[in-house]
């Protein structure tokens, strides 16, 4: 079984910076990608950032281009999600996902992962 885990949410101030975590662990993945989505209440869940198992592709939904930043960590089972200038329509419930499968594509389509933390949630007040 794997096990995603992110932390880092909280309640800021529009303008301010968030770093999210999400670790992976339990049974272990041999390479794979991961990918950021967003959810806030009555909404769908939402692609925000993907990178791939190198790390050397990255996507981003273009309302956080120049804003958020998706790098992973050296040990690989780790992705971060900078978050710059953050405004109030970021506001959501933040999960991350890997998916196995073509590792070096990044998927948009929460359909395309198949493990899913259980998220953090990221306030953004004006």
């Amino acid at each position: 079984q794997v096990q995603l885990v992110e932390s880092g949410g909280g309640s800021v101030q529009a303008g301010d910076s968030l770093r999210l975590s999400c670790v992976a662990s339990g049974r272990t993945l041999r390479s794979y990608s991961m990918g950021w989505f967003r959810q806030a209440p009555g909404k769908e869940r939402e692609f925000v950032a993907g990178i791939s198992w190198s790390g050397g592709n990255t996507v981003y939904v273009d309302s956080v281009k120049g804003r958020f930043t998706i790098s992973r960590g050296n040990a690989k089972n780790t992705v971060y999600l900078q978050m710059n200038s953050l405004k109030p329509e970021d506001t959501a419930g933040y999960l991350c996902a890997a998916r196995e499968k073509y590792p070096e594509a990044v998927v948009t389509l929460p359909d395309g992962y198949a493990y899913w933390g259980q998220g953090t949630q990221v306030t953004v007040s004006s």
